[in-house]
């Protein structure tokens, strides 16, 4: 009777153990985990994935509780969220369309996993490709779009929706919300500055967050205080800084001050202490900046690198490549004296980067990448503009921060920024450690997105198919 208790004990036992064994499609084991949040690296964990979700983190020695599909040994490698560019633009009219879709995959092979739309002019195909990388039926990075932006009456701007009293405001805000963008963006080429403040105060109260470029007619705190939520571009941030901004602005609005002059007079007028406090202000208010070093860096030093023969081309269509055209030949009309002042500008406007971060005002990593945006490349011009925001002022740290923690933050999607359970398995596989030299973000061993891992093979065929279209 004993052996028999025993034995039917002994086959619950064994049931209940392999009962609890779980399926998984994806197991990660041996990687250094890296937590963006504190920069502490974790080792002696194993990261179980299935149907594109974390479902957990756990001791490897448990690894045999898991039924996987596929076990990626990844020992010696630094595993860390997908990266994000949160500034980059899809464009260039509809004959460019398959040009702008053949950068999903380029995006993909160099790691970001999730791209910010800032206003796009083929909004239509960028909705579209967004739901179907959402629902599984299309490969490339996750698209969070602005749709096409507010601006005023015959804007330089193609695309926009042009608005020019509030009636207008609230019926372009009804039509962005039957395309169901993620966020709105405004800027000012004609769009007036009382119009524009009551546009960031409408979307707002829509539940919107609102990104834009900054009227030169207002002041930081009047932004602050109608809620913008992200100022794209370091500019805005000089200005910022001036201590006599409410005074610049005022000439500006009567038309008294503008061009270099401006930038002149904003440059010898800037004043750190000045800076802090309206710094300060804007993380009070919870705003985001956007630096967007990287076009700014190439136009200013245009003269030392003209790019016009980089490797990287061969990813590019002809056709975006053409919109490159316009910037280009501004910048190379520039002669000795406009090189060294547009030189001078740039240099004095990094140093607002770490007094930025000092202030608490959360910095995002974005490229400007995409059509006219002369050589800032989709997929490779994150790297490089992660390495600018270390070159100016922030730790490696916090420039992984301002691409994979504050992104997310900024939209409010807490699915992603961490490796835990629940989170989204966009997952970035590195030969070195970021860390301790930002650059490691391109020595990438695998990608995993959308439940799969693209192994180093896999991304380099990826790439070789980019090529491929873009020359056709």
């Amino acid at each position: 009777m004993k052996k028999l208790i025993f034995s039917i004990l002994f086959c619950l036992a064994a049931s209940g153990v392999f009962s609890q064994k779980k399926d998984a499609d994806i197991i990660i084991k041996s990687a250094n985990i890296i937590d963006v949040k504190t920069g502490k690296i974790i080792s002696g964990k194993a990261v179980a994935i299935k149907d594109g979700k974390i479902i957990n983190v756990f001791n490897e020695k448990l690894i045999s509780g898991y039924n996987s599909k596929q076990i990626l040994d990844a020992k010696g490698k630094y595993l860390m969220p997908g990266l994000w560019d949160m500034h980059m633009h899809f464009g260039g009219g509809d004959s460019l369309i398959n040009e702008n879709k053949n950068l999903l995959p380029l995006f993909l092979a160099y790691g970001i996993t999730t791209v910010r739309d800032a206003a796009a002019d083929i909004s239509p195909s960028v909705l579209q490709w967004r739901d179907e990388i959402a629902a599984g039926k299309l490969l490339g990075p996750s698209i969070f779009t602005s749709g096409p932006k507010l601006e005023g009456y015959k804007s330089v701007w193609k695309g926009d929706i042009e608005v020019g009293n509030t009636k207008e405001i609230e019926q372009a805000l009804d039509s962005l919300q039957k395309m169901r963008v993620d966020f709105v963006k405004i800027t000012d080429n004609t769009l007036k500055p009382d119009l524009f403040l009551e546009a960031i105060k409408l979307a707002r109260k829509r539940g919107y967050r609102v990104s834009a470029h900054i009227p030169s007619a207002l002041t930081m705190e009047q932004i602050a205080n109608a809620g913008l939520s992200s100022v794209e571009h370091l500019g805005y941030a000089l200005k910022a800084g001036s201590k006599v901004e409410k005074e610049i602005s005022a000439e500006v609005a009567a038309g008294t001050l503008k061009g270099k002059a401006f930038n002149q007079k904003v440059m010898e007028t800037f004043d750190e202490t000045a800076a802090l406090s309206t710094y300060r202000n804007m993380a009070k208010h919870g705003m985001y900046v956007t630096p967007t070093l990287s076009l700014n860096y190439i136009l200013t030093y245009f003269e030392k690198d003209n790019h016009k023969n980089d490797s990287y081309l061969q990813y590019i269509g002809k056709g975006l490549q053409k919109t490159y055209e316009g910037r280009v030949k501004r910048v190379e009309q520039d002669d000795a004296e406009a090189i060294a002042f547009r030189h001078q500008l740039f240099e004095k406007t990094v140093t607002t980067l770490p007094l930025l971060e000092k202030a608490g005002v959360k910095i995002l990593a974005g490229t400007d990448a995409g059509y006219l945006n002369s050589y800032a490349y989709p997929g490779i011009g994150l790297h490089k503009e992660l390495e600018l925001l270390v070159k100016y002022g922030l730790s490696p740290l916090q420039a992984l921060q301002a691409s994979v923690i504050n992104s997310p933050d900024f939209l409010g999607k807490k699915e992603y920024g961490s490796i835990a359970e629940g989170k989204k398995a966009d997952l970035l596989l590195l030969d070195e450690n970021p860390l301790s030299n930002i650059s490691a973000t391109q020595k990438i061993f695998a990608v995993i997105t959308a439940g799969k891992a693209l192994d180093r093979k896999t991304l380099d065929d990826m790439l070789e198919q980019v090529k491929q279209l873009s020359t056709q």
